[in-house]
């Protein structure tokens, strides 16, 4: 039976918090994901670093990663410095251990939004169709979706990707990237390089 999230569910608790999302249900099965994931997750949050605002997206995510199957290696909070970020997305990504790097926070509007920048400073190569389906998905929800400025790509062979701040927008994000993430993952390994039949009729069809 794969995990459901939201009003057909009992509310979730997360960091000691009930957190409930009306008329949302995010499914997926953890059969789907047929490559082990080694995952970390960052919050970036000014008032979360200060203690001044309880963090629950991140524990969201990592609760949603491991529910995929992934293995959530490192989890932590850095407040909206670009320096902080990009510094902590650096290290972690040469650290060798993590296939996926997620961020949640930060990718707005506002001043202190500087995830995205962070985030471009540190990647080898862009990969913008995640950042792209995230947000014509989540636009079908809700166009405020448009205002997330997240982007992704690779630091090496770690995938780093970023996600809004909202728990709900998180979960939406993971429900859109769970069938993605394994072919991803192992793409970026050099283990699976082909693209399968749906690729290649795909490419037929454009010729």
């Amino acid at each position: 039976m794969p995990p459901v999230f939201g009003k057909e569910s009992a509310n979730a608790s997360f960091a000691g918090r009930c957190v409930s999302f009306p008329d949302h249900r995010l499914f997926w099965s953890v059969k789907e994901v047929t490559v082990a994931l080694n995952a970390g997750v960052i919050t970036v949050s000014d008032k979360g670093y200060a203690g001044e605002r309880e963090d629950v997206s991140g524990p969201v995510l990592a609760r949603a990663l491991a529910d995929m199957g992934a293995k959530v290696l490192k989890q932590t909070i850095v407040p909206d410095e670009p320096e902080e970020i990009a510094a902590t997305l650096a290290q972690w990504a040469d650290e060798g251990d993590l296939d996926v790097i997620f961020t949640t926070g930060g990718t707005g509007l506002t001043p202190r939004d500087q995830t995205p920048e962070a985030t471009l400073k540190v990647l080898d190569r862009p990969v913008p169709g995640l950042a792209e389906v995230l947000r014509s998905e989540g636009y079908r929800r809700t166009p405020l979706a448009v205002l997330s400025r997240g982007v992704a790509g690779l630091r090496g062979k770690c995938l780093i990707i970023n996600l809004p701040g909202s728990p709900k927008a998180v979960l939406e994000g993971m429900e859109t990237l769970a069938p993605i993430l394994p072919h991803a993952v192992r793409m970026a390994r050099g283990v699976d390089t082909e693209h399968g039949p749906e690729h290649d009729e795909h490419e037929h069809s454009h010729r």
